[in-house]
């Protein structure tokens, strides 16, 4: 079920975009495609978002955007190299305006002592060179760790590129 709070962030982020003719992309991990879904629950984003990436591996990283195999191994998905990365892959990749990527581990598994459960790193670039990392640790579940993560990432997008 999506989130009404996060709805208004895409919405609010569409018609912006939508007015200035720009595109948004995203490439996901941990939200799996959450960042998608809430662009396409809007009616019209097809005018500012064509496409998104899941890339849950690190394989589909690097196919899918570039991600560098020694990026991965040096400081693994999680990290801020890597989002960085991602976003700017993804912004090449769908020629898009601005991009948003998350790398994260939402749980309940796949914690450890440095990186625990609930720990995103977040990357946003955007055409005009600018690109941003940051990283986040949310509580709860699987699910509101993933619910946070999509908002978090909207809402810097409206603070940041809007």
């Amino acid at each position: 079920m999506l989130n009404i709070r996060t709805c208004e962030l895409s919405q609010q982020i569409g018609q912006h975009l939508a007015a200035t003719g720009q595109w948004i992309t995203c490439a996901e991990s941990c939200t799996g495609g959450l960042i998608a879904a809430y662009f396409t629950e809007i009616a019209g984003s097809s005018a500012y978002f064509d496409r998104g990436f899941v890339t849950y591996s690190n394989l589909a990283k690097q196919q899918l955007l570039g991600v560098n195999q020694q990026t991965l191994a040096q400081w693994g998905a999680v990290s801020e190299q890597t989002v960085r990365e991602m976003a700017t892959g993804a912004l090449k990749a769908a020629g898009a305006d601005i991009a948003i990527s998350v790398s994260g581990i939402a749980g309940p598994d796949g914690g450890s002592t440095e990186k625990p459960v609930g720990t995103v790193w977040f990357g946003w670039a955007n055409s005009e060179g600018l690109v941003i990392a940051r990283k986040r640790r949310f509580n709860g579940n699987r699910h509101q760790v993933r619910q946070q993560a999509v908002e978090y990432a909207l809402t810097v997008v409206l603070e940041k590129f809007i």
